[in-house]
């Protein structure tokens, strides 16, 4: 908390800058405190909200731009460096493969691949502002929740691992959820145009 109580509004931006490119750690241990010292009337929550939802942005830019520029084989290269594991890489293409825009989204929600999610939607040249607006409303949900949870608990929630678990297991439970839905969705909405199809004379 240190940090964030040092550098404010700035290193919560850079920090969640960081995180939302290659280099991993939780943040959890930006966002968090950032809401307790909003609670404390250090900072405000509001700027805490928005500077770290524009730091995710730009560190997903970051991602975003070199698998655009690099292509995957240097995209690969650049993640064993970082210790991402190629199958994880793999896993998180095929699955913005079959479900792009949707993945963006909700990627942007689940640890480990929040900072993956935008390689493939770079390889894949997803037009830049839906990119951007996808990546916004999943990064600017998550850091909300996370800095109301500071702001809320305070102290506790600050400090403790088993808060921060246990909102991460939370919202893992509400992502699986919206999976659910989209999937059970996109089935009916395939058997309701098929039914409804009507064949040329």
């Amino acid at each position: 908390m240190e940090r964030v109580d040092d550098w404010g509004i700035v290193g919560i931006f850079l920090l969640m800058a960081i995180e939302s490119s290659f280099v991993p750690f939780p943040s959890e241990v930006v966002m968090i405190p950032a809401g307790y010292l909003a609670q404390r009337g250090e900072i405000n929550l509001f700027a805490a909200i928005l500077a770290g939802t524009l730091g995710s942005i730009v560190g997903a830019w970051v991602n975003y731009g070199l698998a655009l520029h690099l292509g995957r084989r240097a995209m690969h290269r650049l993640g064993r460096r970082f210790l991402v594991s190629e199958r994880m890489m793999n896993l998180v293409e095929a699955y913005f493969a079959k479900h792009g825009s949707f993945t963006t989204f909700i990627g942007r929600l689940l640890p480990a691949v929040r900072q993956l999610i935008s390689i493939p939607a770079g390889l894949a040249r997803m037009p830049f502002w839906r990119f951007t607006a996808l990546t916004a409303l999943g990064a600017g949900i998550w850091v909300t929740v996370l800095a109301l949870l500071g702001y809320f608990i305070g102290e506790t929630a600050a400090t403790s691992q088993n808060v921060a678990r246990n909102t991460t297991l939370a919202l893992l439970a509400v992502v699986a959820l919206l999976v659910t839905f989209y999937v059970v969705g996109k089935r009916y909405f395939k058997r309701h145009v098929e039914t409804h199809d009507v064949p040329d004379a």
